[in-house]
């Protein structure tokens, strides 16, 4: 099976790696093959830490051997199903989904792995919006064990059994939820990340504090500031913005913080800096 991968960001590479590991083909995309190489060389990285988190060892040259890095869309010809990742912009995911409606065969499912766009809404932009449906990978896609999968009002029946055994082939759980904007995961997560960023911006704790309050106390693994960097400030923003557009409800309002931070390129980790330091 050809998986087609749309974006070689964090999430998309950490998708390309677990489809390899389990033996699936991939052809991962973007726009430049700087940001291919720099995906190529986390996934080799990421690997070879797999004992660390508790993941067997696999053969890295085999796995790096199974996906192809490629620019532009027209290497998803051959592809069997397909992932898209790229940033939470409603124009730049239109004109993705218009332009691999054409390039794609008619048979393939293609699932968005949005944070907060509903499914209906994607489904829209194609010619096969009963094939169109979301998967939100959760991060790091290696370790964790289940997704979230949402049927838009059009999908098929056949379309999601397509990607459960697209899931379970690549040791995923399946957790269905129901299309809205945010879903389950990310309406809960980006509302509590930006009220954590209103603390900061009004002083009540530093970012460090602040997490120290849901790892400490809470036993999270990780805090919620840490989690918005590993995520990227970018996405959060967008997110929490396509909450506020879809609801139109105050309490999704951005944090100034936040637009500032990412107005400067304090994006997180990617970045090299953003609530922490990375550099």
């Amino acid at each position: 099976m050809n998986i087609g991968i749309i974006g070689a960001g964090i999430m998309g590479r950490g998708i390309a790696e677990t489809c390899a590991v389990y033996g699936l083909n991939v052809v991962l995309i973007d726009t430049s093959d700087s940001i291919l190489q720099t995906s190529r060389n986390s996934i080799i990285e990421s690997l070879h830490m797999r004992t660390l988190f508790g993941l067997p060892v696999v053969d890295v040259e085999s796995v790096i051997g199974r996906i192809s890095l490629n620019v532009g869309l027209e290497h998803l010809a051959d592809t069997d199903f397909i992932i898209e990742n790229i940033t939470e912009d409603r124009q730049e995911k239109k004109l993705v989904y218009n332009k691999i409606s054409k390039t794609c065969r008619e048979d393939v499912v293609f699932a968005a792995n949005t944070s907060a766009i509903p499914i209906t809404e994607i489904g829209s932009w194609t010619n096969r919006p009963q094939q169109t449906l979301g998967i939100h990978f959760m991060n790091p896609v290696p370790v964790k064990s289940s997704v979230e999968l949402i049927k838009g009002y059009h999908t098929s029946t056949t379309s999601l059994d397509d990607a459960r055994n697209f899931l379970f082939s690549i040791g995923k759980k399946v957790i269905d939820v129901i299309d809205a904007p945010g879903f389950v995961s990310n309406r809960v997560l980006m509302l509590a990340v930006n009220e954590a960023i209103f603390l900061v911006q009004e002083g009540v704790a530093s970012a460090s504090d602040a997490d120290r309050v849901f790892v400490e106390c809470f036993g999270h693994p990780m805090g919620l500031l840490e989690t918005a960097d590993l995520i990227g400030l970018d996405t959060i923003l967008l997110s929490i913005q396509a909450l506020y557009e879809s609801f139109n409800d105050s309490k999704y309002r951005p944090c100034q913080l936040l637009k500032k931070m990412v107005a400067a390129g304090l994006l997180g980790k990617k970045s090299g800096q953003g609530f922490y330091n990375y550099e």
